[in-house]
């Protein structure tokens, strides 16, 4: 049926070496993004947990590329989420600006495309929220 798609950015008072630094400190993940603790399980293989145990996913990804300090990319491979995520860091004159992007397979097929609204009503302020808060921890 195709993809979705969600982004959220954030200027961040940091440069970009920074900025790429703390968001690819995968044990620092539960600073920052609501409710996901993350760790690296392999060389470029990444698992994430968001929620609290027993209810929540887990997230696995493989980083497919890796540019510090401006790209990073991961190809979402889990059950649950697939697709791809991006996370670019450009210079800015306050610092940085962090642009989260998401292209993603909706579980559940046609059933999954039609909650999509739905799910990213509440996806995207989750993931603007997690980007202030990682924006504070860099001022």
């Amino acid at each position: 049926m195709g993809y979705v798609y969600t982004a959220a950015e954030q200027i961040v008072a940091a440069p970009p070496e920074r900025v790429f630094a703390l968001v690819t400190d995968w044990p620092r993940h539960r600073e920052w993004m609501f409710m996901t603790d993350a760790r690296l399980v392999a060389p470029g293989r990444v698992e994430a947990y968001t929620g609290l145990r027993p209810f929540g996913f887990l997230d696995t990804m493989t980083i497919t590329r890796w540019e510090p300090p401006h790209v990073l990319v991961v190809e979402h491979t889990g059950r649950l989420v697939r697709g791809l995520g991006v996370i670019r860091v450009q210079p800015h004159p306050a610092g940085s600006r962090i642009i989260w992007a998401e292209r993603l397979e909706p579980p559940l097929g046609p059933l999954g495309h039609a909650l999509w609204p739905l799910v990213r009503a509440v996806a995207r302020p989750l993931a603007r929220r997690s980007l202030r808060t990682l924006a504070g921890l860099l001022s």
